[in-house]
């Protein structure tokens, strides 16, 4: 894992996935892609099935409130000279600086996994809470060289929300309206992008954690979930 922008870098490149770069900007996280890709997401503006190759995580006032969060994002992108129809944009108020980014190969994928993370507004799944809340989440950019289906894609879905859960345990992170461990925050958003490239000559029907894809895929949103959590904890109590 590693934290490329805490020292002030603003531009990564993918070690093994070509093409893929993550930029940081003053407002902003952009995550581009050679090609189109293949997206499942629970993004504010481009969510549901759909492709895209520019991916923004748009930083937000921890107090930020809107009625149509994706009409806030689509104004953005204008701003900013970005093509909503190619573009898939989450917004957060966590440190985006403090992104933690993992990638890791297989015989049938490679894969690039990026997420940034606040905990402040953590929650635990199956127990009430206000419906206001603030807009610090843990998002999870999952990217994907490979051919799935799209069951595998869903699959997937649920294979980083599993690590995510996982990874909170670890850090031992608390619903602080209810004192159990927390299984979230109550704005999380994931996407998950497939090349569908059939290079490697093979479709992927599952990416559950018994699958090499998701056995992989699950230990980079473990691990990027963890760094990024405890780096901020770091961050928090002043000692970054």
């Amino acid at each position: 894992m590693s934290q490329p922008f805490r020292n002030g870098n603003k531009l990564y490149n993918s070690v093994i996935c070509p093409g893929i770069t993550v930029r940081m900007a003053d407002d902003r996280m952009i995550l581009k892609t050679g090609e189109p890709q293949l997206t499942l997401s629970s993004a504010a503006h481009g969510g549901g099935f759909g492709s895209g190759y520019r991916f923004i995580d748009w930083k937000v006032p921890p107090a930020y409130k809107s009625e149509d969060r994706g009409a806030d994002l689509v104004r953005m992108l204008g701003e900013w000279g970005y093509s909503h129809h190619t573009t898939i944009g989450m917004m957060t108020s966590a440190d985006l600086t403090h992104a933690s980014i993992g990638e890791a190969q297989g015989e049938t994928f490679t894969l690039l996994c990026c997420t940034t993370a606040g905990t402040s507004d953590a929650v635990r799944a199956g127990l009430p809470h206000d419906t206001v809340r603030t807009a610090e989440a843990i998002h999870t950019f999952l990217f994907i060289d490979g051919q799935l289906s799209t069951s595998a894609m869903v699959n997937a879905v649920i294979t980083v929300t599993e690590a995510k859960t996982a990874a909170l345990q670890e850090c031992k992170i608390t619903d602080p309206s209810h004192f159990h461990p927390a299984t979230g925050t109550a704005a999380d958003a994931v996407m998950i992008a497939s090349s569908q490239s059939e290079s490697y000559a093979y479709t992927h029907l599952s990416a559950g954690t018994a699958s090499p894809l998701g056995a992989a895929i699950g230990k980079l949103v473990y691990e990027t979930v963890v760094e990024a959590v405890r780096s901020q904890w770091d961050r928090e109590l002043g000692s970054d």
